[in-house]
């Protein structure tokens, strides 16, 4: 119980950094001159898949909520409507916004929840050598493929 409460406060912190790493990058890439909103929210799931201590589909959503949430208040802070600079009146007029940038909103929700669903990070392939056994096919023993052969 203790394990669980530990990996998930590991995660939390881990979408925390995430989540304020990724507003400062997407601030830099505005001030260069690009747009991409979703770099907040997958920032925000990479740090808590990379710190959580096992898997958690409840944790991957709730990434990809507070994903979303980031990414309307990054696009509140640095574009704020004319008519209101509020976070309220933005938030009450979130389908005035371009359907690029909705878009964009929902694919850092996506990012966020696949990346902070799993735990730790992902190494290579688990296969082993090839020795004689894994040359077994239904039951027969198959020699080797000498592979200078095809060369």
């Amino acid at each position: 119980m203790m394990r669980l409460l530990i990996d998930h406060v590991r995660g939390l912190v881990g979408a925390i950094l995430g989540g304020v790493l990724g507003f400062y990058t997407f601030g830099w890439l505005h001030h260069q001159g690009f747009y991409g909103l979703m770099i907040p929210g997958a920032f925000l799931g990479l740090g808590c898949g990379l710190l959580a201590g096992r898997p958690s589909l409840a944790r991957g959503v709730v990434c990809g909520v507070a994903a979303i949430a980031l990414a309307i208040y990054t696009e509140w802070r640095y574009w704020p409507f004319d008519a209101d600079d509020s976070l309220a009146y933005f938030v009450a007029h979130l389908t005035s916004l371009r359907p690029v940038t909705l878009l964009m909103m929902g694919v850092g929700g996506l990012i966020a929840f696949w990346l902070g669903k799993d735990a730790g990070f992902r190494g290579g392939s688990k296969t082993l050598a090839p020795n004689a056994a894994s040359h077994e096919i239904k039951g027969e023993l198959r020699p080797p493929v000498d592979r200078d052969d095809f060369a």
